[in-house]
């Protein structure tokens, strides 16, 4: 099989690609491309894997499904393309992200700063019909993000787990506790943040964790303009 991630992810998920759920998963897509709008577009569901190595994974923020309003999902979990309305749950993770590390709000929603850095940005599910949450669960995108979770919990190097709302926090399970540190509280949903996300300081959080494993800091503040251009560049490199 033809590498369609390129870098060392390849190995590591080569055999779920082979396995007979992904191939109906495949064909399932094949379909649903051929009959709908289906976000993100083809070129771009693996763009978290692309984006962050599975050497140089030191955080995952886990989300569950693609945004699904035209032009939104480029791949990796809450983040959006430039020029895109920033959507509200990412919204309110800039809120928290003010209080508690004092970055300053971007006017962008382009969160490759962060996947440069080792931050996974992965959804449990890679893909949905345009307008349709969560119509693309249970076609077998669980099996493949499961698996890449179980094996980052099993590297020899500790990853930081963000997890986000019930659906997130069920894939403890998935994770070594004892090795791996795991980060959880209420989703940034505008309908659960106030539940327990505001103020849950995951970013200063996550940067204790990384320097008592000593791993550099993620610098969380983003740039303060992103050009189009300049993401569709690092979207096709």
């Amino acid at each position: 099989m033809k590498p369609f991630i390129h870098n060392d992810w390849w190995p590591v998920l080569e055999p779920e690609f082979e396995q007979d759920y992904y191939q109906n998963l495949r064909k399932f897509l094949v379909d649903e491309y051929q009959h709908y709008r289906i976000d993100p577009d083809m070129y771009h569901i693996f763009t978290a894997f692309d984006w962050t190595p599975f050497s140089q994974v030191k955080v995952v923020i886990l989300g569950q499904d693609p945004y699904h309003n035209p032009g939104q999902a480029h791949g990796c979990s809450f983040s959006v393309m430039p020029g895109t309305k920033i959507p509200p749950s990412l919204l309110n993770i800039y809120k928290e992200l003010q209080t508690d590390v004092g970055c300053t709000p971007v006017n962008h929603g382009y969160l490759k700063k962060w996947a440069d850095q080792g931050v996974l940005l992965l959804n449990s599910v890679l893909t949905v019909r345009d307008g349709a949450a969560f119509s693309h669960k249970g076609h077998g995108w669980e099996r493949l993000t499961d698996a890449a979770i179980r094996k980052l919990s099993e590297r020899a190097e500790p990853v930081v787990f963000i997890l986000w709302g019930r659906a997130a926090q069920d894939k403890i399970a998935l994770i070594d506790t004892k090795t791996n540190i795991v980060l959880k509280s209420a989703h940034p949903s505008p309908l659960s943040a106030n539940r327990g996300f505001f103020g849950s300081r995951p970013f200063s959080k996550t940067n204790i964790a990384l320097t008592s494993l000593g791993e550099t800091p993620i610098d969380w503040q983003l740039p303060a303009t992103v050009s189009a251009d300049d993401a569709s560049q690092s979207n096709h490199a």
